[in-house]
């Protein structure tokens, strides 16, 4: 039997051809159970109702139950409701700064913050409105004081009493602490409320606040130097 002898270059190719199909058809197999893997996401810990155990979903569970059942709880409600106080307060302090700060740079600040929470307050009302809420909880659930951040009256009599560089301090110190108020405000609800939209607000709080906190600094210690 004659048999055609294959060059040897010829053979070699052929070999790597065969092994790299083999790497191939591996890492794909590979690759289809860490994409798998991914998707999954890590497991959920979903607590029971009182008197059940806790569950435990997957993370793609748990985002489809999440967008199937995102209405209000206690926890959004009362953090929208608390909210508009908040922001309530910061604009009446905003309000004082065009006729007593001494700064142009306050002054642009302010206008910032209430082009900012005007409409945030308004969204808010209507976001109560849509879900069937009354503004005010007239349970008597929580006072304005107890929020973090809050100014006192008495602190607000003084910022009124304040003018210019006096004023400018005052007016940063109490708007940082304010600031600092809202992000713990926010971060709570992210933790303890349900509803998609309320999650997102408490994002967009602490994202723009954040920044203007670390803005107040800096012109905080200018106003130190000067």
């Amino acid at each position: 039997m004659l048999c055609r002898r294959v060059p040897r270059g010829s053979a070699v190719a052929a070999g790597l051809t065969a092994l790299a199909v083999l790497g191939l058809a591996a890492c794909e197999s590979g690759s289809g159970g860490a994409d798998r893997a991914a998707a999954s996401g890590p497991s959920v810990i979903v607590p029971g109702e009182p008197g059940e155990p806790n569950r435990t979903l997957s993370a793609e569970e748990a985002g489809k139950q999440r967008a199937e059942d995102d209405s209000p709880n206690s926890a959004d409600v009362s953090y929208v409701r608390m909210m508009i106080e908040h922001h309530a307060q910061a604009l009446e302090m905003t309000e004082l700064v065009p006729d007593r700060a001494e700064s142009p740079g306050i002054v642009k600040l302010a206008g910032r913050i209430a082009a900012a929470q005007q409409p945030e307050i308004k969204a808010m009302k209507g976001w109560l409105k849509t879900h069937g809420k009354q503004e005010k909880d007239d349970s008597g659930g929580h006072h304005h004081a107890a929020m973090p951040g809050m100014a006192t009256e008495a602190q607000l009599k003084k910022l009124r009493a304040a003018e210019g560089k006096a004023f400018d301090q005052l007016f940063l110190t109490l708007m940082i602490t304010h600031h600092e108020g809202a992000i713990t405000m926010a971060s709570d609800v992210k933790g303890q409320g349900n509803n998609i939209q309320v999650e997102e607000m408490a994002d967009d709080v602490i994202a723009q606040q954040t920044a203007e906190i670390n803005r107040m600094r800096d012109m905080a210690r200018g106003t130190q130097k000067s």
